[in-house]
């Protein structure tokens, strides 16, 4: 019996090694087969050639647009990458951000808004392409370019030059991020997304200061990625000396004019940061750049052989939290194609929309014609492209005089082109677009009070203690980059100094405290009395604060609060970049100046208590105790109360009104930076609205919490908004060119999709909504733009019925811009007058939905 036993218990042994040993098999297959799918395909490696990226073998137009996975929520990325395509885009570019992904050396993070897969799985879902751009320096007015603080107190470093601890680090990064790329089969090579990658930025605009060592760090990262063999072509934007293969681009406004070209004949010419506006700093009255002078600069540079556009930003979002670079504000790009929120900017959406619809039209030509110029006169220019024994011809009449039409005479026709603009031909007959004469329709952005969120605040506070004295051994006020490391905004200084009697007594009038800082702000108590604050600005960081005190005899003590608003994004040394106060005085004593700089002792403090204990969080707020608002606050106060998530699922802010400066949570996530007591030149603040996106939201009961720097301040007036563009509007001249919309091309053949191509004005509501009111319409010469119309001196009395008849109870409408519409008596009031349309209708929803 034991001898049968043993025997099977060899059986089993040898059978459990035959399935192991098979197992062993099959695991090693499969590793097998997933490295193989995890290699490049040669067959499917992105290449390029003087003329154009070249992608599954096929030349390609890119029209890209930067839209940043930090700026915005998980949430809101589809519908943001889904409005991009239907913007016309085929591309989205983005940064990776190391100080994101390795906040804490060796800890990473690519959870909630940091999950950069997820990010580019959603942009390969929706059929288009991705550029990355590695970084490490991204600039991007993020705060310190990207590069996490624990690389300064890295031993020995330089940033962004031939130095072997920053290229170290640099590599280790790389490497991790495009392995982990490489992991989920996101490169094109691989079948994936990912088409085009960027090392570095713009690092011209610091390499002369690095000099021989400059040139070899562009050397070595050039070689970093190309040797990882990725199957995907790699560009240096505006550094025109990229070694080969890398690829020089452009940045700017204007690179059909200032771009020398690719510094190869073999290499294609390529725009990666076309600025849609100008990115505001606290202080900075309103910018914007118009749609017109976009859509100019991208036809004339496809005109001149470029294949590749990317707007900067096509969707700017928001820098939550203390990710904005100092003095940036909260919210990012505004003015893009998609705004702070992801609602469609229009006309800048649908003309640049409409741009790219023109452009399509001469893909054929453009990347298999050849190219011929022709200059009749000073101001005009024509550029076509034509394939030799074929119909494909493509033309650019481009009228660069900037007050008056011009006439251009082109393969026997003549043709008008307005000041300062590009006419697209992609017949080389036909117009169908221009860059001036926008046809898409205009929006008014609306931050309508929210009745469910505004219920009377019941705000309690807890106030910061002011320290009077804090021990410490230093001889100078510490340096406000390296006493805060990026872990907060804010950092204690104080000192004590003695004054005798009969200094006191012999001095005429009062003494003055003079406090000069390097920035970015400073708040300062003497005996414990406030006597104020001062700041620098973006331009001009550094300031001084003086103010005349009352000192006593004997010990007196000054205390400091010096204040950042993030951390330098740009320039060479970044990483010996300093801030904070740096000079320290009491002037007017009849014994002299008072120098407290380097013959006092200093005392440091890093932090708010309450961001210690976490009192921005619901877990952390039973950790103090909060009282009743009662009055006015003092200064460096924490307010907090309870609001209901305002009604429908609309975009929501919060606007400051009453307030001065200071950071924003609500359900424990950081809003961001608010600084309303900075006025810009205007009187006004930079801005007042505060994206809140519905993720950080509840129904009810969601936790507000603030913490404000300033004294005195009215959080009564504080209030929550949701935001719509239900304000839409079209302003269309008689003689403008029809929407391109009307064309398409069938075996290279130009054809009007409608028997009738004339010119209409298109207005369409966003969702559901439809047209509910006609606010103003006017045929004529009207005033104003869009939430701001006002009648002329001419006007066709019967413009609003007509727009009613067209137009109201639908959620589109296409209204004909001619004088038959709008003149039905068959006269005319004013014949001489060029006339415009001018409408403006309200969207909503019906009352029963």
């Amino acid at each position: 019996m034991r001898i049968h036993s043993y025997d099977n218990s060899w059986l089993l042994l040898a059978i459990l090694v035959i399935l192991l040993s098979f197992s062993g098999a099959l695991s090693s297959n499969d590793k097998e087969k997933e490295k193989k799918s995890s290699t490049v395909d040669k067959k499917k490696e992105v290449t390029y050639d003087g003329t154009s990226l070249i992608v599954n073998g096929n030349r390609e137009l890119l029209y890209s647009g930067s839209i940043h996975y930090p700026r915005s929520t998980p949430e809101m990325w589809p519908n943001i990458i889904k409005r991009a395509k239907q913007g016309g885009l085929n591309t989205i570019q983005t940064y990776t951000f190391w100080n994101v992904h390795e906040p804490e050396q060796g800890k990473f993070n690519f959870s909630g808004r940091a999950d950069l897969v997820k990010f580019i799985k959603l942009i390969e879902k929706n059929g288009m392409y991705v550029t990355l751009r590695l970084g490490p320096f991204i600039q991007a007015e993020w705060t310190h370019g990207g590069l996490p603080y624990w690389l300064r107190e890295v031993p020995g470093i330089f940033f962004r030059t031939d130095n072997e601890p920053f290229k170290e680090h640099t590599e280790r990064y790389v490497r991790m991020i495009l392995d982990k790329m490489k992991e989920e089969k996101l490169f094109a090579s691989q079948g994936g997304p990912i088409i085009l990658g960027q090392i570095e930025n713009e690092y011209s605009a610091v390499q002369r200061a690095y000099k021989e060592d400059g040139l070899n760090y562009i050397k070595w990262a050039s070689k970093l990625v190309h040797s990882m063999d990725l199957g995907i072509p790699w560009v240096m934007c505006k550094q025109n000396d990229a070694p080969d293969p890398m690829i020089n681009a452009c940045n700017g406004r204007h690179c059909g004019d200032t771009f020398p070209g690719p510094n190869k004949d073999n290499k294609p010419s390529m725009w990666t940061e076309n600025w849609t506006t100008q990115f505001r700093v606290f202080g900075d009255p309103p910018t914007q750049r118009s749609a017109e002078d976009i859509a100019y600069s991208v036809a004339r540079f496809f005109s001149k052989n470029g294949t590749h556009v990317n707007y900067y930003m096509y969707h700017g979002g928001t820098n939550f939290g203390r990710t904005s670079a100092h003095y940036v504000t909260t919210r990012y790009y505004d003015d893009a194609p998609l705004d702070e929120y992801g609602l469609e900017k229009e006309p800048k959406y649908g003309h640049l929309k409409h741009l790219h619809n023109a452009l399509n039209l001469c893909k054929k030509a453009l990347l298999w014609g050849q190219s011929r110029v022709e200059k009749p006169n000073n101001e005009t220019e024509i550029r076509y492209y034509e394939q030799p024994g074929t119909k494909v011809c493509a033309a650019f009449l481009a009228n660069n005089n900037t007050e008056a039409a011009e006439t251009i005479k082109f393969k026997g026709k003549e043709y008008v082109i307005p000041p300062r603009s590009i006419s697209i031909l992609p017949d080389c007959k036909t117009v169908v677009y221009n860059t001036a004469e926008i046809v898409s329709q205009h929006t008014s952005r609306n931050f309508m009070k929210s009745k469910k969120a505004n219920k009377k605040f019941d705000f309690k506070v807890f106030t910061e203690t002011v320290p009077s004295k804090i021990k410490g051994d230093s001889y100078v006020p510490a340096e406000l980059y390296g006493l805060t490391k990026d872990e907060t905004d804010y950092a204690w200084y104080t000192t004590s100094f003695k004054v005798d009697d009969s200094d006191l007594s012999k001095t005429k009038g009062k003494p003055t405290v003079r406090i000069a800082s390097l920035g970015h702000a400073l708040h300062v108590w003497l005996n414990g009395e406030y006597l104020g604050s001062g700041h620098g600005s973006h331009e001009e960081k550094s300031f001084v604060f003086q103010k005349p005190v009352s000192l006593k005899e004997g010990e007196n003590h000054l205390t400091m609060l010096g204040v950042l608003t993030g951390f330098p994004d740009s320039g060479s040394y970044m990483e010996h970049r300093y801030t904070g106060p740096r000079s320290v005085s009491i002037v007017g004593l009849s014994s002299g100046p008072l120098d407290l700089t380097e013959e006092n002792t200093w005392g440091n403090k890093v932090g708010m208590e309450g961001e210690k204990l976490g009192i921005h969080a619901k877990e952390g707020l039973e950790k103090v105790k909060w009282e009743k608002l009662s009055g006015k606050a003092p200064g460096l106060t924490w307010y907090q109360t309870y609001f209901d998530a305002p009604e429908s699922q609309s975009a929501a802010a919060i606007r400051m009104n009453g307030m001065g400066k200071g950071l924003i949570w609500v359900n424990g996530q950081g809003v961001g930076r608010y600084w309303m007591s900075f006025l810009s030149p205007l009187g006004q603040p930079t801005q007042i609205e505060y994206h809140i996106p519905r993720s950080f939201l509840k129904p009810k009961k969601n936790l507000l919490v603030i913490f404000e720097e300033e004294p005195n301040v009215k959080p009564e007036l504080i209030d929550f908004v949701i935001i719509n563009r239900d304000t839409v509007c079209s302003y269309i001249g008689e003689n403008y060119t029809p929407s391109v919309r009307h064309w398409t091309k069938k075996k290279d053949q130009l054809q009007a999709i409608t028997d009738d191509v004339h010119l209409t004005a298109s207005l369409k509501c966003s969702g559901t909504k439809k047209i509910t009111t006609v606010e103003f319409a006017s045929f004529g010469n009207p005033n104003g733009t869009c939430g701001n119309f006002t009648l002329g001196s001419c006007n066709a009395p019967v413009s609003k019925q007509v727009v009613e008849k067209y137009c109201l109870g639908k959620a589109e409408c296409l209204i004909p811009v001619n004088k038959n519409t709008f003149q039905q008596d068959k006269k005319d009031s004013c014949p001489k007058v060029a006339k415009k349309l001018a409408v403006q209708v309200k969207c909503g929803r019906d009352k029963k939905n």
